[in-house]
């Protein structure tokens, strides 16, 4: 199960309990206080608190820019110029921080983003639940033959059974074992410290997750990639809805610009602009490798 009981019995008591402020208010995100959205099989990611608005921003901006901003640009227009010209100051005024269960070799993944507070459970005093992530049959998939980084088709058959029963076989060998180390019937004990070392990849982890809003829409943008793995791109797709009911008018335009959008090298460019002539651009005088013509080719469908 995503939550343990006593995690319920705490995001009830807290969403039962609201607090007066005078500070900025989402009302977007005060929807999603607390509350936990299930990820994968066992994982789950719930907002603990969080800062500033889609207001925030343009008050940080205005503020750089100097008096009468207001009266020339409305807050999605300046936003989206924020956007659209990479400054990104204004979106450090906002901050978000996360309660995320996810498998440690996903959060081995998630913590390559070195942009953020971290404060994760520790084996070394507690002693993990015996929750690993079993990936469902459509997602054990075989390597790709064309991306070393990729997955290529669902396995089937007789092999897939073979390779679930493994997954979970060694999981629960290995959990049965660090129990038996580390108990202290009839025997010292191994320290806990030392007994999570044979715990596999795939044993469930949490952590606290602070980040602010320009960091977090950076991670978003590699995470919620229909490239990236599927197991860390799950919860990032499931922060995106979080993001996009807290600062809508900054989603709007992250979707439009970051996600949506594409950079083009100075050579794209200009092929572009020959093609937009009339000429005919081929790879061999589009001054491009193979590989940047492929992709430039993708981009233009």
């Amino acid at each position: 199960m995503p939550l343990s009981p006593e995690q319920e019995a705490e995001i009830t008591e807290q969403r039962s309990a609201p607090q007066q402020t005078l500070r900025a208010v989402s009302e977007g995100m005060e929807s999603h206080l607390y509350t936990a959205y299930p990820v994968l099989d066992h994982g789950f990611i719930r907002v603990v608190d969080y800062m500033g608005d889609d207001a925030a921003i343009c008050q940080a901006a205005r503020v750089s820019y100097g008096k009468g901003t207001k009266s020339v640009q409305n807050d999605e227009g300046l936003i989206r110029y924020l956007m659209r010209h990479w400054h990104s100051t204004p979106f450090e005024m906002c901050e978000i921080k996360l309660h995320v269960k996810l498998p440690v070799f996903v959060a081995r993944q998630w913590i390559r983003h070195r942009t953020a507070n971290v404060n994760e459970y520790s084996a070394r005093y507690s002693i993990l639940d015996r929750e690993f992530y079993i990936p469902a049959p459509e997602h054990l998939a075989a390597q790709s033959v064309v991306n070393n980084q990729g997955r290529g088709e669902a396995l089937e058959g007789e092999e897939a059974d073979r390779v679930l029963r493994y997954l979970r076989d060694d999981a629960m060998r290995c959990y049965d074992h660090y129990e038996e180390m580390i108990s202290q019937e009839g025997q010292q004990g191994l320290a806990r410290e030392l007994a999570r070392m044979n715990l596999p990849a795939n044993i469930y982890t949490q952590w606290y997750w602070k980040v602010d809003l320009h960091n977090l829409l950076h991670f978003l943008r590699l995470r919620a990639d229909s490239h990236a793995q599927y197991e860390i791109r799950v919860y990032a797709e499931e922060i995106c809805k979080v993001v996009a009911d807290w600062v809508p008018f900054a989603y709007r335009a992250f979707e439009d610009y970051r996600m949506g959008g594409a950079t083009l090298s100075s050579t794209a460019l200009d092929c572009v602009r020959r093609m937009l002539k009339g000429e005919t651009v081929t790879q061999e005088n589009s001054g491009m490798s193979k590989g940047e013509w492929r992709e430039f080719e993708g981009l233009l469908g």
